[in-house]
């Protein structure tokens, strides 16, 4: 039976309803230490309260994946959060900073600290990855990945720079000093919970405004990915569940009829391996002269991980340690799946 009382539940319930609290509550692994009742809230609990709206938000976006969390539960299991990802593009901006640092902002505050990177030298990108210093195999992870424009032509570095320079920092005054007040407190309100969270769940939306359909075009010629932050901006490309037989889950999935990735990748650097559903097809408005028009573009999409133990590293209590790393082959991998060719749509 879960705790309402509890303070990650409570604030769950203020931002998103009791019907939906209960709805992730009992879909998502919770640590045991989240489950403390105080009239304050640590950097443990905002950190899973912002990872389980996260996934809420992209499981709006992405039908099959709450069909899949709901499917977990009917069978008395839930989805533990590995990690989420999120694509930025590292240029000077007027208001925005630019790529992961809009976002090294706000984890490192809750806790997180920048543990390793990936190059993505065919995409011309690289994933940072953000783990959480108090519990890093329980609190999900972030990929933030940076795509550098000056890699490619100067008209498609012209392009993203008129796209996304005037791009608006949600990030108010009031949350910066609440992460200044986290820092050196330790921990927030109940309230100022609600309010800081609210905010930072606007920092993973798109920033800019709609892109002209003559931009999104010439950009996907040269980049899939820059053309997926055109219409998607910093919303969660994806999130993952990681588990135990990921061979099982794949073959269960496309016997559902979900649309897979044909293969796993299998980690090359780390014991790790990962496949996912083809992204979602989404609706999106672009500028077409003086209108706006919708179009069908690849969306975002859930992802499988089954990760290994380091043989050679143990805990204190003699256990072989989870390993939490990633893969540069891999994750280029699973980034093909919001290319327009691997989207849902076929």
């Amino acid at each position: 039976m879960m705790n309402t009382n509890n303070t990650l539940s409570q604030i769950l319930e203020a931002l998103r309803g009791s019907n939906e609290r209960d709805w992730l509550y009992s879909r998502l692994h919770v640590p045991a230490q989240c489950e403390q009742s105080k009239p304050r809230a640590d950097r443990i609990v905002l950190s899973q309260a912002l990872n389980m709206l996260l996934f809420h938000d992209l499981c709006e976006r992405v039908p099959d994946a709450r069909r899949y969390a709901d499917e977990k539960h009917a069978v008395g299991e839930k989805v533990l959060m590995d990690h989420g990802a999120l694509r930025t593009v590292a240029v000077t901006m007027q208001y925005l900073p630019s790529g992961r640092q809009a976002f090294s902002r706000l984890l490192e505050p809750l806790g997180y600290e920048e543990v390793g990177q990936y190059p993505l030298g065919k995409l011309r990108m690289c994933g940072y990855v953000y783990r959480h210093r108090d519990l890093p195999a329980q609190l999900s992870q972030f990929f933030v990945s940076e795509l550098y424009p000056e890699q490619f032509s100067h008209t498609f570095q012209r392009l993203v720079s008129d796209l996304v320079d005037a791009s608006t920092d949600p990030l108010s005054g009031h949350s910066q000093q609440l992460l200044n007040n986290l820092i050196d407190q330790g921990s927030v309100t109940l309230e100022e919970s609600s309010l800081l969270l609210q905010n930072l769940l606007q920092c993973f939306q798109r920033q800019h405004d709609h892109p002209p359909l003559t931009t999104y075009r010439q950009l996907q010629e040269e980049s899939a990915e820059m053309a997926w932050i055109a219409t998607e901006g910093n919303a969660f490309n994806h999130a993952t569940d990681r588990v135990n037989d990921l061979d099982l889950v794949a073959e269960s999935q496309r016997l559902k009829g979900r649309p897979m990735k044909p293969f796993i990748e299998e980690g090359k650097h780390a014991h790790i391996r990962q496949t996912a559903y083809r992204a979602t097809p989404v609706l999106r408005q672009f500028k077409d002269g003086n209108s706006l028009i919708e179009r069908e573009v690849p969306g975002s999409f859930f992802e499988f991980i089954e990760r290994g133990k380091l043989s050679q590293e143990q805990n204190k209590e003699g256990d072989a340690i989870l390993d939490l790393r990633f893969d540069s082959a891999n994750a280029q991998g699973i980034f093909k799946m919001t290319s327009r060719e691997h989207s849902a749509q076929g």
